[in-house]
């Protein structure tokens, strides 16, 4: 169902209907941008559970400004960041490197099913600043176009490309030191 079908839909007052569509939509594809940052599968859930719940209780403040699209990866976006930010909180008192810590949770995870290739890019993209790893994520593994991106993250599309240039040289260079 198209996202002005599920938006008519709730403001004829089938809401519940509404959101379930907004669910079936979009889950799949909001866990994959959630998981992107997370370590790990049980992580996305969690954060994937409160996405919906701040989808749910902001429905009635959606005015329509922007697309339902890029409106709900904003709210999925802000999780993601709040989760990154007391991720690396917690990780700073922890005895265990963060990269090691990140990459032994990779390898254990019985979802990643990558080769050595991949986790040596998840870890370098891992090292990025926040910004950067956004932005990086969602151009390079999600395919969104710059313009999505800016409406997501509310900044310029000149801001994205610069971003993405340096995230993609200091990826390429962490590579090629290794």
């Amino acid at each position: 169902m198209e996202d002005g079908q599920i938006m008519a839909m709730y403001a004829a007052g089938e809401r519940e209907s509404a959101f379930n569509e907004i669910v079936k939509n979009y889950s799949e594809r909001l866990y994959w941008h959630i998981r992107s940052f997370s370590c790990s599968h049980e992580d996305a859930d969690d954060i994937l559970q409160e996405v919906f719940v701040k989808i749910w209780n902001a429905l009635p403040l959606f005015r329509g400004e922007a697309r339902l699209f890029t409106w709900i990866y904003r709210i999925a976006t802000n999780e993601v960041l709040n989760y990154m930010r007391k991720d690396r909180f917690r990780r700073m008192f922890s005895p265990v490197s963060q990269e090691k810590a990140y990459l032994a949770t990779l390898e254990s995870d019985p979802y990643f099913n990558g080769d050595e290739a991949q986790k040596r890019l998840l870890a370098a993209i891992r090292k990025l600043p926040d910004k950067q790893r956004m932005v990086f994520v969602m151009r390079y593994f999600e395919e969104l176009e710059y313009k999505d991106i800016s409406d997501i993250l509310n900044t310029t599309v000149g801001s994205l490309k610069a971003s993405y240039h340096h995230a993609y040289m200091k990826i390429r260079k962490e590579l090629s030191d290794e």
